[in-house]
């Protein structure tokens, strides 16, 4: 059979090929992320560790990479719905 005849569920020389990539590809970054996820919790025990608030700091990190315009809107959000609750000394 030749690629051009294959059947809908054989996959040709260069699907396996191309497969194969994406499998090898992924995997490598699957390797790399959980790096990546180690090196963050050793930063985060070592803050810990100098007495820093590590759920403070991750709060900064995500505000830091939120983006401004979002940001903005979400604090003034939070600013109404604390001014109408009543409870708006809390921010």
């Amino acid at each position: 059979m030749t690629e051009e005849t294959a059947g809908p569920d054989v996959l040709t020389g260069n699907a396996q090929g191309r497969l194969k990539g994406f499998i090898e590809r992924l995997d490598r970054l699957q390797d790399d992320a959980q790096a990546v996820r180690d090196d963050m919790k050793e930063v985060r025990t070592e803050a810990k560790g100098e007495g820093f608030d590590t759920k403070t700091i991750n709060k900064l990190v995500a505000l830091k990479r939120k983006d401004k315009a979002k940001l903005q809107e979400d604090k003034a959000i939070l600013e109404l719905y604390a001014e109408a609750a009543g409870c708006a000394d809390l921010i």
